[in-house]
Order: structure tokens, then sequence, then C-alpha cells
């Protein structure tokens, strides 16, 4: 029988695959992350099944499929609240559940608060979690708003103050910070070190740590974005989507955001190899493996925006991150094409750790392939974003609106156009039909689709009620 490991699963928000594998075109330092690719396996064609954060995560906590989203769950007071941003159905036992009741000590580090919101239940079946409070719209703190300033990061010619209740929100949590042990990623980081010296010993272990960055905002240390890019007088547009739709950029300004992205990505890193240095402490790399994922990725004005969308289903923002560093050195440096998403978490980490589980995983153990004694048991990708879906085959991605088909279609020639930037669909009709029909025939029936879960509406009270009763002087000191 081989030997059970401990798991460390690492996962990023908002980090873009080619952003760590160096295949984007801007040079970003994380040499942590590229020590862990040197000595792991990274798989070059990991897919989410479902995006953004919420449907992704489900994928990665159950290892079954959350696209198509056919649950209704109540979802009252979910923000954001869109299709197919769901708890965990009750009828599922989730990966920590499984390993919990075959003797594995499980423990959750996560700024992620999303899955902490009451209409959520993704702490199900860990020994222990720990929640660190005060990511984006978090609703830690509702004052003093007097002490907000906003103008640091508005656009010069913003007047309306009281649309910007996030912001105001974020400003607030993080009011009282002071130096960088005190910046998120490195509370999460600091958290998942002390979690390691209080259980090393306590094995067979599953560590899973979430970081909500890069996710917005891109707030890292000044000194991060500093390094690639500044210059006195410009604008940091922490959540640049505020700004971007209503005012043009400067080139300056575009620099300034891509460097601020870029420094929350290194920020990351170095946190994340604070963290390994505890493993090594512990010399724990002979009987751990660390699996490094992330959700999604981000726009980069590789169209002509910075942020994810769900109509942007370009690789850019749906292929992520995975690679497994095992102890083995025979896999250290290897990458594979075959397709890998994040449903195969679950059965990878219970082969890992020596659990037989009766979950019907619809995802696949990933050490098959590290070993090379299998392929990918996936022809294709199909993944889902709110109403929209994609097919990814080894040569087109075809992506779609599952519920209005004719509203937008784009097909991409991956050998001739790999990042995507020209829309070949009128150009090659039976392509788009194939696809089509593999996509219908994945949900079991024509489209249009419509998925059983759909959003209620956003009723969850914050900042933003009460924003609009305060004088925009006060927000704009």
């Amino acid at each position: 029988m081989p030997k059970k490991m401990n798991v460390v699963v690492i996962c990023c928000d908002t980090l873009r695959a080619d952003v760590v594998d160096h295949t984007w075109k801007d040079p970003v330092a994380m040499p942590n992350v590229d020590r862990l690719r040197a000595e792991g396996t990274t798989f070059t064609r990991a897919y989410g099944d479902a995006y953004p954060t919420i449907p992704s995560r489900r994928g990665f906590y159950t290892g079954r499929r959350a696209f198509p989203f056919q649950h209704d769950i109540d979802d009252r007071g979910s923000v954001p609240n869109l299709v197919g941003w769901y708890a965990i159905p009750g009828e599922y036992t989730t990966l920590a559940e499984t390993l919990s009741a075959n003797g594995v000590l499980t423990g959750l580090v996560s700024d992620l608060y999303h899955e902490f919101k009451p209409t959520m239940n993704f702490t199900r079946g860990f020994t222990s979690y720990d929640y660190i409070r005060g990511q984006e719209t978090d609703r830690v703190r509702s004052g003093p708003l007097d002490k907000v300033d906003l103008k640091r990061y508005m656009h010069p010619d913003e007047t309306d103050f009281k649309r910007h209740s996030g912001y105001t929100q974020y400003l607030l949590n993080m009011m009282d910070r002071a130096g960088e042990e005190e910046y998120l990623p490195a509370r999460v980081f600091r958290s998942a070190m002390q979690w390691v010296d209080d259980n090393a010993k306590q094995k067979p272990f599953y560590l899973h740590i979430e970081s909500f960055a890069p996710h917005e905002f891109w707030d890292p240390p000044a000194s991060f974005a500093d390094a690639y890019f500044k210059k006195d007088g410009v604008v940091d547009y922490l959540y640049p989507q505020f700004f971007q739709k209503r005012f043009k950029f400067t080139e300056d300004e575009i620099a300034r955001t891509k460097a601020l992205y870029y420094g929350y990505c290194t920020f990351v890193d170095r946190w994340i190899g604070r963290f390994m240095q505890k493993l090594d402490e512990h010399k724990l790399w002979d009987d751990t493996v660390v699996v490094f994922t992330s959700d999604h990725g981000t726009e980069l004005l590789d169209v002509d925006q910075f942020g994810k969308s769900a109509v942007r289903q370009q690789d850019f923002n749906t292929r992520i991150n995975m690679i497994v560093r095992h102890p083995d050195r025979a896999f250290a440096g290897q990458t594979k094409d075959a397709f890998a998403m994040n449903i195969d978490l679950a059965p990878t980490v219970c082969n890992l750790l020596g659990v037989e589980s009766t979950e019907p995983y619809d995802g696949q153990d990933l050490m098959p392939i590290v070993e090379g004694r299998a392929k990918s048991k996936y022809p294709h990708v199909i993944a889902g974003w709110s109403d929209e879906v994609f097919i990814r085959t080894e040569t087109h991605k075809l992506s779609m609106h599952s519920l209005e088909p004719g509203k937008r279609v784009e097909l991409y020639d991956l050998a001739k156009d790999p990042r995507e930037t020209e829309n070949v669909a009128a150009a090659q009709p039976a392509v788009v039909k194939d696809l089509r029909g593999k996509i219908e025939a994945f949900l079991g029936q024509p489209l249009p689709y419509k998925h059983k879960h759909q959003s209620r509406g956003n009723r969850a009270p914050g900042l933003a009620q009460f924003v609009q009763h305060w004088s925009s002087s006060n927000l704009s000191s």
C-alpha cells in the first residue's frame, strides 16, 4: 500500500495561470511558487467546472460538478447574487467530512469571506477553521466614516462618492492596519503557519489554505507595486472596475494598475514562501504533498478591461493553476497537457491520504497522470459561468450564452490563435455545430438551457444602504 501523505492545498483567488507559468507578456516575480513548479508537476490545461468563486469552490470541496446549476437552494442575503452562487448541497458529503470520518485531521484557514456568509456551509467537516476577516466588503466595521479617505483612490473627475460604498467598507476594514504582517495575505499565511506549529505531529493531516488575494482590492504594500511601476501623482485604482467604464485611463494609470496586480501577486508569493519555510522547519516535505491551485484568472486589458467577466471565457479568465508537488523527486519539473479540473482535487487528496470515499466523485485522481500511468478521462472540458457556457477541446474553444444561444457565439481556433483573440464562428460553422452538440449532450437537452437555480436578488444589509443617508462631504474627506 502506498505511503499515506499529509496534504496541504493552497488556493489563490484571481491568480492568472499565465502569470504563474510566466507565459504572460510581463514578467511577475513569484519565486516561491516557481519552487513548487520546479519540484512538482504542473497541469497546463486545468480548468474549473464552474465559475466564479463560490461555484468553483463547490467543485474543490466536494469533487462534484457544480455546473449545470441543478439545485434550488435559498440564497437570501447572498452578495453577489448570481446564477449558480449557492451553498454546498446538503446531500453532498464534503471532502473534509470524508477525511475527518477516516481519522484525518483537517484544517481550513481562509480570508475568502464569501464561504463564511450565513447562506454558506463551506466549513463542514473541518476539525478547525480560522476565518480571517476584512476582505473586500466583509462587514467588519461601519465607522468612523469621516475618517475614510476616498479621494486618494478615486479618479480625479469623480464627484459621486456615495456610489463607492464597497471602497468605503474595505478602507474601514483596513483602517488600523500597520506593517506588512497585518496585510490580509500575511494574516492568512501566519495563521496557517501557526496551524502547522500546532498540528505537525498529528498526522495524517489535511490543511486547506484560501488566500483571497490577489483578488481585488489590489492592495499590496506600496513597495511591491512600485517595483513594477511608480510615478508621482498617479492614482492607485485598487478596484479599477469602479472607474474603467466611466473614465478613460491614461497610459500611466494603466501601468500603475497592472503594477498593483503584479505587486499583489509577488506579495502573496512572499508569504507562501514564509509558509514553506515552516514546512522546512518541521521537516514535512518528505511526507507532505502540496497542491497549488486557483479558481480563475482576470483580464489585464487582454481585450479592453480590467477584471473578470462571464462573457470573457478566454484562458486569461478560465484557466486555473494546478501544481502537484509530491515528495517523490521523479515527478519534479514535469508538465502535463492532460485536461485537469477543480473537481479532481477531492479524489486526488483521498488517494494521497489513503482514504476511500463513497462519494460519487465527478473528478479524477490526478496521481496516475502525474506518475505516467494514465491519461485524463476528459476528452474535453465543459464549464459554466452564470448563464454562459464553454467547451474546450484539443483544438478549439466555443463559448456561448446557454439561455439565449444566439445572443453570443464565440469560437477560437487554438492552434492558430492560442491567445483567443479572433472569433472564427462565422468562418467555421461546422465546428460550432459539433461543439454545440457536445454541450447539449452534456446538458441532456438542446439549448436553450435554464438552470434550476436562479438568483433571487440582493437582500443583504450592508454599508451601501447606510451611506445613502450620509453626506458626500464626509465620505470624500
